[in-house]
């Protein structure tokens, strides 16, 4: 049963926080196959979390803007660490989840809502992690996104995010890549996520290629640096405010 309202990754986290520690939710997607996310993956600790998270933790500076944070697990670490962090995330679930964690300010809405909801706040870094690049949805999402994180960013301020290049998935046999080059970016993915057999809304989610995270940015007035990059082509990415 597909619901508008459900919030699939609330009601897992929910539920592993309750001592369901095998809570998985599964992700389906227009480009492969179901896969399982399982809700302890959003209460990892800092040593459980991939390097280039780990990374992106350590090149944070001064006031921290988590968005897209899940359980809190990048806030609380920051927060650890003597940072001053708001965190947001669309799932309402997640939010309250990061209260009774300890997030100290907490807010439920999008990235799109950002310049409304915080229009007279500032930071020196917005996070966005777990290929959290993504969360723009589409390459139009991305334009809009830089253009509203402008105003958010102090003087000098930086995005760090992650995202993929996923173009892997179209190589034909001979490892040539086979795009539809009418169709959309085929970083452009849409997803739904279900769990205890209801699902959510269907959402989309952009994979941008370094290239296009790039022209973007440059475009958009930021000076580019791609920090840190792993095995499964995912890579760190810093756009400084100039």
């Amino acid at each position: 049963m597909a619901s508008s309202t459900f919030d699939p990754i609330g009601a897992a986290l929910a539920d592993y926080a309750a001592g369901q520690t095998e809570a998985t939710i599964t992700v389906h997607s227009n480009v492969a196959e179901d896969e399982p996310l399982p809700a302890k993956y959003f209460f990892r600790t800092l040593w459980e979390m991939p390097e280039l998270e780990r990374v992106a933790l350590d090149e944070c500076r001064g006031r921290v803007l988590d968005l897209g944070a899940g359980a809190g697990a990048h806030a609380l670490e920051l927060q650890n660490r003597g940072f001053q962090v708001k965190a947001i995330d669309a799932s309402p679930g997640a939010v309250q989840m990061m209260q009774q964690r300890g997030v100290r300010e907490v807010a439920c809405h999008d990235v799109f809502e950002l310049s409304t909801r915080l229009s007279e706040e500032r930071y020196d870094t917005l996070l966005l992690m777990m290929n959290g690049l993504g969360l723009v949805g589409t390459l139009e999402g991305l334009e809009k996104f830089l253009d509203l994180a402008k105003p958010l960013l102090a003087p000098g301020g930086q995005i760090l995010a992650t995202s993929s290049d996923i173009s892997y998935l179209y190589e034909d046999e001979d490892g040539a890549l086979v795009f539809d080059l009418n169709g959309p970016y085929y970083g452009e993915v849409q997803y739904q996520m279900s769990y205890r057999e209801q699902t959510g809304p269907e959402f989309h989610w952009l994979f941008a290629d370094p290239t296009i995270v790039q022209d973007y940015a440059e475009a958009a007035g930021y000076e580019v640096e791609f920090v840190a990059e792993d095995e499964q082509q995912q890579f760190l990415v810093r756009l400084t405010k100039l």
